[in-house]
């Protein structure tokens, strides 16, 4: 698999790169959580969606997308909230938003690949995941639910 490789490389890389620094470089501060930066009803709305409540949510990450259209995250989490409501429908139109802003949002192709799936459309969230195979260097998180969920869909369905 490409991941396989891609560790490989990624391992030789870094090897040879933190070879010439000074043992005692520090984080530069940038990783910090990137709700801080976002919109209040952003940041309200993820604790509702943590605490699943996704219904009251959803009016809020509304409010954050009338404010600012162009807010890949809050379309994606307003299709992750609508689609642990069951409405699939609505979940892919929020989705596809998202990835219209941002073709390159890796929790958008996740979560459409689950709906594609929860819709019975395993080649569509086959091809989000292969998006996402080729986007994460190393396995990333979304890769590896989303690939997991496939499994699990084809075991289900056999």
């Amino acid at each position: 698999m490409k991941h396989n490789l891609r560790i490989g490389l990624l391992g030789l890389l870094l090897t040879g790169l933190l070879a010439g620094l000074p043992g005692d470089v520090a984080a530069d501060g940038n990783g910090g959580d990137e709700l801080f930066s976002k919109n209040p009803d952003y940041v309200k709305a993820v604790d509702l969606i943590r605490d699943k409540k996704f219904a009251e949510a959803i009016p809020l990450l509304e409010k954050v997308v009338a404010k600012d259209e162009r807010d890949a995250d809050a379309y994606n989490m307003l299709g992750f909230s609508t689609r642990k409501l069951g409405h699939f429908t609505e979940a892919l139109a929020h989705y596809k938003q998202a990835l219209a802003i941002d073709p390159g949002h890796r929790g958008a192709h996740e979560y459409i690949g689950e709906v594609y799936l929860a819709l019975g459309q395993l080649e569509r969230a086959k091809v989000h995941l292969a998006f996402l195979d080729d986007d994460c260097w190393l396995p990333c998180e979304q890769f590896t639910d989303l690939k997991e969920a496939i499994a699990s869909y084809e075991t289900k369905t056999r």
